[in-house]
């Protein structure tokens, strides 16, 4: 509950202004972000390039960015890449456009400020834990850094921390694999401009 005892719902959502800010709910709090900063979205871009790639070469699923994800009335969210495989996707996706259940692959890339960081690192970690997520990435482009959380029983747990020297890879996604230097090409290159 939050401190004013209101639990946020997906019909609240529908009243909101369509502003350019991305509205989601965890648990029945409400989480508004700002527009992406250009390295965020560049991240993005380079994530759903280089799974597209290994998408298109296995025909194992579908990657997409930012899908609507309604787990329930209280978890409505929109993660900024996603990997599902075929299979799910055909008992998942809802005739409203949006994902009714997990996708195999979830990925938060971090928007500067505690109160993001803290969002993509606890509450939504914990939602895609107990809704079944087998893998969650989550990408610090400032930092140059993939966290690769992974299912252990019922839980996402913390199975490696990658930095640019290294190779992001997954058993979940058999014979993908990209430099995590790759990743950040364009956000090294400007910032030393």
């Amino acid at each position: 509950m939050t401190e004013s005892g209101l639990r946020w719902t997906s019909a609240d959502l529908e009243v909101l202004p369509d502003n350019g800010k991305r509205y989601e709910i965890v648990d029945g709090e409400l989480y508004m972000s700002r527009q992406p900063h250009w390295h965020h979205q560049f991240t993005c871009v380079r994530l759903t390039r280089f799974l597209d790639e290994w998408n298109e070469q296995t025909g194992l699923g579908v990657v997409n960015a930012a899908p609507g994800i309604i787990f329930a009335d209280d978890d409505d969210v929109a993660p900024d890449v996603i990997w599902i495989s075929t299979a799910r996707l055909a008992t998942t996706l809802g005739s409203d456009g949006k994902l009714h259940a997990a996708p195999e692959l979830v990925i938060e890339v971090l928007s500067p400020g505690s109160p993001n960081e803290e969002r993509d690192r606890e509450a939504k970690r914990k939602l895609y834990s107990r809704r079944g997520v087998h893998e969650y990435w989550i990408v610090d482009w400032q930092r140059q850094q993939v966290e690769v959380h992974r299912r252990d029983q019922a839980a996402l747990m913390l199975v490696a921390t990658l930095y640019a020297q290294d190779t992001l890879s997954t058993p979940l996604l058999p014979g993908f694999a990209c430099p995590v230097r790759r990743l950040f090409d364009v956000a090294r290159i400007s910032e030393s401009s």
